[in-house]
């Protein structure tokens, strides 16, 4: 996945950590005919060993199934394709860096709103994925949330196979926590993002039903559980990401010594359970900077007649733009011919092509 002015998207070949990082890919572990079952554990198990920028608890979690490294990778994938779609119009569109300790460069290294939305992100993104490959049968641990059975609706019931959230949100909160020093300003405001993210999926959950009955009629209704989308999800927390909270951590002296967030002025409103909060404000995105691998937005495509964030104005940060015509091509005055095919004609035109200066 490539956006303008971006260098190539992650190779998703690479398993899933918090923040997103660019991992090593592990060992393909393909299981021939001659290969047993019990072989192919034992590969996927070492492949999690060899993962050194894993804490110990991570590694553990990871050997839990032998399918458990492809839904990292699933939510990594996500992840990484979630926030380009996201920031494609922004001075900074989630560009990735290759053969780096960290896919988006220094970036995340600033406690910024953008640090704290693609922990958010991290954090939803595998508890989707591990949501998904539970209902799907790919995971030991976990199959469909038989709890919701235990609520009696009057006028309809549980049926076919809700897709287990709450695993998906423990797994998650397991695994991405994990590596995070909760007694550290920047560990304690990425421990609210992460679980803001995973708010979002539990927010979101779709009941679905399906009727059963005579000749169309609904005598019986049926009822599950479903995930949402996981652009929804991001589209979510893109908007929490606007309105995402300036905070710092104070410490409060009750008893013993407690560290929370809050606002960075006294007038603003405390953030809750599902906003997006930030200690810094972002480095700058405008120019090229190769140490914290920031691209600029020099030759970005920029829209002229916008006055959002894909304007050229605020794209180009005042540099002006370019305007260049490209020729371009296009079907059109398409006709049916009998029998059976499409028979259109090609249109040419001129189009302008605005470019960041």
């Amino acid at each position: 996945m490539r956006f303008p002015g971006a260098r190539a998207a992650l190779k998703v070949s690479q398993p899933f950590t918090h923040p997103l990082r660019n991992l090593a890919a592990p060992v393909k572990t393909t299981q021939s005919s001659n290969t047993s079952l019990e072989t192919y554990s034992t590969l996927q198990k070492e492949a999690c060993h060899r993962l050194d920028f894993l804490v110990e608890r991570q590694k553990q979690l990871c050997m839990l199934s032998d399918k458990m490294v492809q839904v990292l990778q699933t939510g990594a994938q996500q992840a990484v394709e979630e926030c380009q779609y996201q920031f494609r119009n922004s001075r900074w569109n989630c560009s990735t860096v290759e053969n780096s300790t960290d896919i988006f460069g220094g970036v995340l290294k600033f406690k910024s709103r953008e640090s704290a939305f693609v922990h958010a992100l991290s954090a939803a993104s595998l508890a989707h994925a591990v949501a998904r490959a539970c209902s799907r049968g790919e995971l030991n641990e976990c199959s469909c949330d038989a709890r919701v059975r235990k609520r009696t609706p009057r006028h309809w019931q549980w049926g076919g196979c809700s897709e287990d959230i709450r695993y998906g949100e423990k797994f998650s909160r397991d695994f991405v926590d994990a590596k995070e020093d909760k007694e550290s300003d920047e560990g304690i405001m990425n421990l609210h993002n992460n679980e803001a993210g995973r708010r979002a999926v539990r927010g979101r959950m779709q009941r679905v039903c399906k009727c059963h009955g005579m000749s169309g009629s609904c005598s019986v209704r049926v009822c599950w559980r479903r995930l949402p989308p996981l652009r929804a999800v991001a589209d979510a927390l893109s908007t929490r990401y606007e309105g995402a909270s300036h905070v710092k951590v104070v410490e409060r002296k009750k008893g013993k010594n407690i560290r929370k967030l809050r606002p960075i002025h006294p007038d603003m409103k405390k953030p809750n359970k599902t906003d997006l909060v930030y200690l810094e404000e972002s480095p700058d995105y405008c120019e090229p900077n190769e140490e914290l691998g920031i691209l600029g937005t020099r030759s970005r495509t920029c829209n002229r007649t916008s006055a959002g964030l894909d304007g050229c104005r605020l794209l180009c940060c005042g540099r002006g733009y370019q305007t260049r015509v490209r020729d371009h091509e296009e079907k059109c005055r398409c006709r049916f011919v009998w029998c059976c095919r499409v028979h259109c004609e090609i249109c040419r035109s001129k189009r302008d092509h605005h470019v960041c200066n």
